[in-house]
């Protein structure tokens, strides 16, 4: 057996874990601060980062604890690297020295956003690559050809704003809670359409032929406030969230066709935050029984918010493979490893 502590501090999230072998969750501590950063609407690097110095070490000792293992039985540290917000970075980058070198345990260092496509393997046996890898979140609205750990090829980017920033703005623009995404699904599901009704809020990249795969989320953003604006007396809010769930998951939807046009790869991996929502569970759940084509995303929400089991599970992957670092690995921002080599 081997057993693998995963560390997560990109963002928002403090999280640490404990994993064997790869597939089994054996512990796992989550600190959001969401309500840190609730009066801002967004995260604040520096506000994150100390967060994150505050919490991590008794995160570590509860999930040791709980897991009833010493540092004697871990194999592997796999800890986030990049991308995601330096500071906070930096602070799971030094936990995982500090434990590898009182305790000369070696570390991997772990792609965040392949970690969110990887975390499917603590729920069931992970398909046999090349899969095409679909991550929705507050920074990411991307779609990869992921060939093999540690190998992702870039198929489709977003021009602007992300899904997950777009929920983000439009609750904003409504006046509803942060983070968006569950305060405007709420909304969205309280909405009975009436029969024959249109959406006030144009298709995405409607001139996009085939060949071209991208996401576009600024110019839905701008359409719900003009919408507004546009209004007299109370804004049907309901309404408005439900048409904007609408309009941004077709977009989803369309893509994900296109690059099984494309590619001819008819595994599809999705993840990241956005994937909790339950409305895209299910368009994306009948747009696979339709098609077909296989379909994975996490059952457990839990697994699609940033969380130390996902890089755990990566990391065990990565360490089978050797791909160890030194005490003087660097973290980044940056989206590609090559780039921070």
């Amino acid at each position: 057996m081997v057993y693998g502590l995963g560390i997560e501090s990109s963002c928002d999230e403090t999280s640490i874990a404990i994993v064997r072998d790869g597939k089994e969750l054996i512990a796992l501590k989550v600190y959001s601060q969401i309500d840190t950063h609730s009066p801002y609407r967004g995260v604040v690097p520096e506000i994150a980062s100390r967060a994150h110095l505050e919490k991590i070490n008794s995160l570590l000792s509860v999930c040791m604890a709980e897991a009833q293992i010493s540092f004697s039985s871990i194999q592997y540290i796999a800890v986030t690297g990049y991308p995601g917000l330096v500071g906070s970075l930096m602070i799971g980058a030094q936990l995982a020295r500090c434990i590898s070198l009182v305790h000369s345990i070696p570390i991997v260092l772990v792609n965040h956003l392949e970690a969110h496509l990887a975390v499917i393997g603590l729920e069931r046996e992970l398909p046999a690559f090349p899969w095409l890898g679909v991550l929705l979140s507050g920074g990411n609205s991307s779609i990869y050809i992921y060939k093999g750990f540690g190998d992702m090829e870039l198929l489709a980017d977003t021009r602007d704003d992300s899904l997950g920033e777009a929920f983000d703005k439009v609750s904003a623009i409504l006046d509803l809670p942060y983070p968006g995404g569950p305060s405007i699904e709420k909304k969205a599901l309280s909405y009975e359409r009436p029969k024959g009704e249109k959406s006030p809020f144009p298709k995405l990249l409607k001139e996009d032929g085939p060949d071209l795969i991208r996401f576009s989320y600024s110019g839905l953003k701008t359409a719900v406030l003009y919408y507004l604006k546009s209004l007299q007396g109370n804004p049907p809010i309901e309404k408005i969230s439900y048409y904007f769930q609408k309009t941004a998951f077709e977009l989803v939807v369309r893509n994900i066709g296109k690059a099984i046009e494309t590619t001819k790869i008819g595994t599809v991996v999705a993840a990241g935050g956005v994937l909790a929502n339950e409305t895209l569970r299910s368009l994306l759940l009948t747009e696979s029984q339709t098609r077909p084509f296989q379909l994975y995303f996490p059952q457990k929400k839990i697994y699609c918010t940033d969380n130390g089991a996902m890089v755990a599970c990566l990391g065990y992957h990565l360490w089978k493979e050797k791909k160890i670092v030194g005490l003087d690995f660097k973290v980044s921002p940056k989206r590609n490893f090559e780039q921070i080599l």
